[in-house]
């Protein structure tokens, strides 16, 4: 069994190559395993083999999470994405190459929210409120869908044919 906090229950699970986290039934997350590059969140780099806490924004819930390779992500209570861990190819979204131990924003479009989360080893995908399907994150192999082999270190649009849209089921 995982040791979860007192009282607490894991309404989701999500696992990475080498850290799990879960959302608790009060909506903060609960990461354990490796954390070299800081993809617990706790703003710590020490690994740990029981849960702890992930450092959210004040006042944030967490109502979807995604893990990758090295990194994780979460998708907020107001709609917003947040990232952290190996920032290497820019798979945090925030418009940097710096790894960060605890939750960075996501840049996403000025009054856009994320509905869905997926991650790759070394790139993150959104779908947005509005429809869209953006990515970012290593690119060396087309994996953004932009037409492109260029990494990026925020969100771009992926080439869906025209008038379609991208729909995950949230169950």
């Amino acid at each position: 069994a995982v040791s979860l906090p007192a009282g607490r229950t894991a309404t989701a699970l999500a696992l990475g190559s080498y850290h799990s986290c879960a959302i608790l039934d009060d909506g903060s997350a609960d990461y354990w395993g490796y954390n070299g590059y800081g993809p617990l969140g706790a703003a710590t780099l020490t690994n740990s083999n029981i849960p702890v806490a992930v450092s959210l924004p004040a006042g944030r819930t967490a109502t979807a999470l995604a893990l990758g390779w090295e990194h994780s992500c979460a998708i907020l209570d107001d709609g917003s994405a947040h990232c952290w861990g190996n920032n290497y190819y820019g798979q945090l979204g925030d418009g940097t190459n710096t790894n960060s131990n605890t939750p960075v924003a996501v840049s996403l479009p000025v009054g856009r929210t994320a509905t869905a989360l997926v991650l790759g080893g070394h790139h993150s995908c959104a779908i947005l409120d509005d429809g869209p399907t953006m990515c970012w994150g290593s690119n060396g192999y087309g994996q953004l869908g932009d037409g492109t082999n260029t990494n990026s270190n925020t969100p771009v649009a992926v080439g869906l044919p025209v008038g379609r849209t991208a729909t995950a089921d949230r169950k």
